[in-house]
C-alpha cells in the first residue's frame, strides 16, 4: 500500500481500540464508547481526532491525567440545565453523559443544557451533536481547554483550539457543522508527523512564535480568521470553565502555570417537536439545501456542498474499503498493543 499506509475495517479497528483501553483499566462499556468515537472520526475523514490519539490517551491514563474509572456526579440540577463534574473522565464518556442529560432536559423543557466540568480530550465533537439528532433533536456542543493556540496579536499561547459542532436533522442525512476555532488542529499536526508531510503555511507557530511548516517544530496553532477565531475560543472559555469555577486559560498563563490536561464541555439539545412539526422541519431543511445547491458553482469548485456532506461520502467509502492508517500511526499503535500483549487488527488486502 502506498506510503506504508495500512487499511483496517472499522469494526476490527473499533474492537482493537476498545481492547487496548480495557487493558489500560477502562470498564468495557466506557472503552467501547471511546473506541466508537475515535473510529467514527476516522470514518468521517477526521483522522486528526481518530485512533492516532490512542497512544496519547493511554499515556495520560498512566500519568493520572485521564481517569478511566471516574465518579461522575451532578453538581447542580435545574429544570432545563445541569452541571456535572466528570472527574477527569475520557472526553467521549463525559460528553456522552452530558448530551444525554441535555436531551432528557429538552424533552421536558423544549431546550436542555448540560455543562461538563473537568472532562478530558473530547475527540471529534460532532459525534455528540449527532447524538441529539439521533433523538430527533438539534444538537450543539463546544468545549474549552488549556491554551494551545496563539491569541490574536500575540506570539504565545493564549487560548485553546476550542471546537464547536452544530447538527440538525435533514431529509436524507443530518447537516453537521464540526469545526475548530483554529486554522488547523493539534491532531492534524500529529497526523503530519505520522505521515511525514509538511504543514500548510499559516497553520502553526514554533515555540518562539515564528511561523513554521515543519510539523516537528510546531508548538502552537493560529486562530481561524485571526481575531474571530481567537474571540470565539475566548468566549467558549467564559461559557464553560469560568462559569462553573473551573477556569483553564488564566491559570495556564504565567510563571505558575497549571499544565495538567483538562477540558470543559457544553452540550445543548433543542426538541424540534416543541417548536415545529418535525417532518415539516426536515422538509424545510431539504428545501434550504436544495436552494443552496441550485446556486451557480464558483470557479475552482466542482459542486456546492453542505456541512457534513464530505464526511458522509468519506464514511461510505471507508466502511467499504477500510480506514487508512499512516505508517507512523500504525507503528505507535503497534508499540502500545505489544505492551499489552494485544494482536494488531487484520489489514485489508488489495
Amino acid at each position: 500500500m502506498a506510503g506504508g499506509v495500512k487499511r483496517v475495517l472499522a469494526a476490527a479497528l473499533e474492537s482493537f481500540v476498545a481492547e487496548i483501553f480495557v487493558a489500560a483499566g477502562t470498564p468495557e462499556a466506557d472503552a467501547a464508547t471511546v473506541a466508537e468515537v475515535l473510529v467514527w472520526a476516522n470514518l468521517r475523514g477526521i483522522d486528526s481526532h481518530g485512533v492516532l490519539r490512542v497512544p496519547g490517551y493511554v499515556g495520560r491514563i498512566a500519568s493520572g491525567e485521564f481517569n478511566p474509572r471516574p465518579d461522575i456526579s451532578v453538581v447542580a440540577d435545574l429544570p432545563a440545565a445541569t452541571l456535572i463534574d466528570a472527574d477527569r473522565a475520557f472526553g467521549p464518556v463525559g460528553m456522552s453523559r452530558g448530551m444525554d442529560i441535555a436531551i432528557a432536559k429538552a424533552r421536558e423543557a423544549g431546550v436542555g443544557v448540560c455543562i461538563v466540568r473537568r472532562v478530558t480530550h473530547m475527540a471529534a465533537i460532532g459525534w455528540f451533536a449527532l447524538r441529539a439528532v439521533d433523538a430527533g433533536m438539534i444538537g450543539l456542543a463546544f468545549g474549552s481547554s488549556r491554551p494551545n493556540m496563539a491569541y490574536h496579536g500575540a506570539r504565545a499561547r493564549g487560548v485553546a483550539t476550542s471546537p464547536i459542532a452544530i447538527a440538525v436533522p435533514g431529509k436524507r442525512a443530518p447537516v453537521l457543522l464540526d469545526m475548530s476555532t483554529s486554522e488547523s488542529s493539534m491532531g492534524r499536526i500529529m497526523l503530519a508527523r505520522d505521515s511525514g508531510t509538511p504543514l500548510q503555511p499559516g497553520w502553526a507557530l514554533a515555540e518562539d512564535g515564528t511561523p513554521t511548516t515543519d510539523a516537528d517544530e510546531a508548538r502552537m496553532l493560529t486562530p481561524l480568521g485571526g481575531a474571530k477565531g481567537a474571540g470565539l475560543a475566548l468566549m467558549f472559555e467564559c461559557l464553560t470553565g469560568v462559569l462553573v469555577g473551573h477556569p483553564l486559560i488564566a491559570t495556564a498563563i504565567g510563571p505558575d502555570a497549571e499544565t495538567r490536561h483538562s477540558q470543559n464541555g457544553f452540550a445543548l439539545a433543542i426538541d424540534i417537536a416543541s417548536f415545529a412539526e418535525p417532518e415539516r422541519y426536515r422538509r424545510d431543511i431539504a428545501a434550504l439545501a436544495g436552494a443552496l445547491k441550485s446556486l451557480p458553482v464558483a470557479e475552482g469548485h466542482d459542486a456546492i456542498r453542505l456541512p457534513g456532506e464530505r464526511g458522509e461520502r468519506t464514511m461510505a467509502e471507508r466502511l467499504e474499503a477500510g480506514v487508512p492508517l499512516p505508517a507512523g500511526t500504525w507503528r505507535r499503535l503497534a508499540e502500545i498493543a505489544d505492551g499489552f500483549g494485544i494482536a494488531m487488527p487484520p489489514v485489508v488486502e488489495g
